[in-house]
């Protein structure tokens, strides 16, 4: 069910161009599953690949290919117009899909939903030690990096720097995946990066291998503010040593990432799917340790859209309680 892609929407969303990351051989007889995922510099993309293993290891009948693209926005575009069969995004970008508000106002994409939630981003706000920048309030008039166009990360730096009176006319933003921030801040283009990622990540660990860096924190006040603006935020902790020198934890902001399908796509699939995930889910763990996360009270907890037909099928036949909100 791979598709091509419809240039018109995903170009008003900002895509990249779609690769294909192939973990097995596809035999005349499997059918296509596209798995949109996000930047090779982040965490979408490796469990991505995972799900597609696990997809291709134990679904008998269909083979699945993670693809880059600019991440959760652009990858809710992909869903509604079939040229994904499944996607990562995080989820206030997933409700506002689902809701037409936000970056999809006027164009709700109603037939959005979810068959997990796989773990929780962190968002991390990073710059280089030498830069003397220590805080949120530190980045204005600064070179930032908000976040690739169609991601995530952009739609979580936005709902934090306005929680905090912060706009893009105090700061000099740039649009960049995370491999470009890491590259662009290890070059002196730009001050500040910021990524709404699973911890730890390759392009922040690759750059702290070169440079010192810091990841700021935010004060109580400003997680507060984020908090109160967006309701799928939430206070945790980047354990200290995830990256070299930095050694404190750190804390900051996560945001559940939801795997999501279209209501389109069969019961029984999203029933295989599901189940196949959560009886697999040690192969996934082997693959990045961020889905160490993916539970079912994870998901039951964290998604913020109604669950596929198909995939409340596998939770109440395990005896899941499903809050009544993510049933349509």
């Amino acid at each position: 069910m791979l598709h091509h892609l419809n240039t018109k929407f995903v170009g008003l969303l900002g895509a990249t161009t779609l690769v294909a990351m192939s973990f097995a051989t596809p035999s005349v007889a499997q059918t296509q599953l596209s798995i949109a995922t996000g930047g090779t510099g982040g965490t979408y993309y490796p469990v991505g690949g995972g799900l597609a293993e696990v997809v291709n290891k134990h679904i008998e009948g269909y083979s699945a290919t993670a693809e880059v693209t600019g991440a959760s926005v652009e990858n809710m575009g992909l869903i509604a117009t079939g040229d994904a069969d499944l996607a990562i995004a995080l989820a206030d970008t997933v409700a506002q899909a689902y809701t037409g508000t936000g970056k999809f106002e006027g164009q709700q994409l109603s037939m959005v939903r979810g068959l997990t939630s796989l773990y929780a981003n962190m968002v991390h706000i990073v710059a280089l030690e030498s830069s003397g920048i220590t805080s949120l309030a530190d980045i204005k008039g600064k070179r930032v990096s908000v976040g690739a166009p169609g991601s995530g990360t952009e739609v979580n730096t936005q709902a934090i720097l306005e929680a905090n009176g912060i706009s893009y006319d105090d700061i000099d933003e740039q649009r960049l995946n995370f491999n470009e921030t890491a590259d662009a801040l290890a070059n002196g283009d730009i001050d500040v990066g910021f990524w709404s990622v699973g911890a730890p990540t390759s392009s922040i660990l690759n750059l702290a291998t070169t440079q010192d860096i810091v990841v700021i924190s935010l004060t109580e006040a400003e997680l507060t503010a984020a908090m109160e603006a967006n309701a799928t935020f939430a206070k945790t902790t980047l354990p200290g040593n995830s990256y070299n020198g930095v050694t404190a934890d750190v804390t900051v902001l996560g945001i559940p990432n939801v795997l999501t399908v279209s209501s389109e796509m069969s019961d029984d699939l999203a029933y295989s799917l599901t189940k196949t995930i959560f009886e697999n889910i040690k192969e996934l763990q082997a693959i990045h340790p961020a889905t160490n996360e993916t539970t079912v009270e994870f998901t039951l907890s964290a998604t913020p859209i109604p669950l596929h037909a198909g995939a409340l099928r596998y939770y109440d036949e395990i005896g899941a309680e499903v809050p009544d909100d993510l049933r349509e």
